[in-house]
């Protein structure tokens, strides 16, 4: 008997934990190719870092990809995968230029890494090759999503709530927007230069 009791307390537990998270689903529209949406900070919510550390390489003379969305706290790591030179710097962060910084130059099969501790977009630069150039936009929640080419996005699994949720596209004014999350949520973007 008090194991069928502590099953059906897990059961419970797991459902009612599960029956509280959504997701929002929407569009950005006003521009084309893929932009970042996201869940801005919450308040009095910290999230652990993530473990995952993503890679972006220098690869014909391109970063590659050119855009990646990553939450505070994650470590990406830089590739040189050319026969060339390459480097990697940023101007600053979310437009913070006391967070530029430059990881110098390194031959082809050596890697850098670098953890991204402060929101916003970072515009990485080569300065080796001038028309390289990237993005990385650095979430302060887990809660975001690089949408496809037509801006379609969903962001899995918010705890249900009310968030202010952020569209970015490169060269692009930001858009946020009051989402209450309660299941399956939508919410439409328009952005404008």
């Amino acid at each position: 008997m008090k194991h069928k009791v502590l099953g059906f307390l897990a059961t419970s537990i797991f459902l009612s934990a599960a029956a509280h998270a959504g997701s929002i689903h929407g569009k950005v529209s006003g521009v084309s190719g893929e932009s970042v949406v996201y869940v801005d900070a919450v308040a009095g919510k910290t999230f652990p870092a993530p473990t995952q550390q993503p890679v972006i390489d220098q690869k014909g003379l391109m970063f590659m990809p050119h855009l990646v969305a990553v939450q505070q706290g994650t470590t990406v790591e830089f590739l040189n995968s050319d026969t060339v030179a390459h480097n990697v710097f940023w101007t600053g962060v979310g437009g913070n230029k006391k967070l530029g910084h430059n990881l110098g130059t390194w031959p082809k099969g050596q890697k850098k890494s670098f953890k991204f501790d402060d929101p916003g977009a970072v515009p990485l630069l080569c300065n080796v090759h001038p028309e390289m150039s990237a993005y990385i936009v650095v979430a302060p929640t887990p809660y975001f999503a690089v949408t496809d080419k037509s801006g379609s996005f969903k962001i899995e699994n918010v705890p249900d709530g009310s968030y202010t949720v952020t569209a970015w596209h490169e060269g692009a004014k930001n858009k946020s927007n009051p989402v209450k999350v309660a299941g399956d949520t939508q919410a439409e973007f328009t952005l404008s230069k």
